[in-house]
């Protein structure tokens, strides 16, 4: 499996597994000039941006991937999706999926609500 194909594999195991949990998945691959945004979600009637950070070994902790740089980007990204949607101050945040292991069967996954 490509860096690419687990990459999205690991954002269709984040989809399912936001969606095991009754939360409506509104886009996968958001982009605007700022940057993308993995997974755009509702979580009752918070909208929540999930950046999803998927790696092969438990050595790589995928959540430490998400970097100031990156966060200061998804959260621009965020704002023109507002901007766009026409969407006024709801409340949002920011979460983390991070996924490990090297193909659907074996996947395990980890949420951090408001990671950044």
């Amino acid at each position: 499996m490509t860096r690419l194909e687990l990459a999205r594999a690991g954002e269709q195991a984040a989809s399912c597994f936001l969606q095991a949990r009754g939360w409506v998945v509104l886009e996968r691959n958001y982009r605007c000039p700022p940057a993308e945004i993995d997974l755009i979600a509702r979580d009752g009637e918070v909208l929540v941006f999930v950046e999803v950070k998927t790696r092969q070994s438990a050595w790589a902790v995928p959540a430490e991937a998400v970097s100031p740089q990156k966060q200061r980007k998804v959260r621009l990204a965020a704002a023109w999706y507002l901007k766009e949607r026409r969407l006024s101050d709801p409340p949002c945040r920011f979460d983390v999926i991070a996924v490990t292991g090297r193909n659907e069967s074996d996947f395990t996954l980890e949420h951090f609500p408001g990671a950044f």
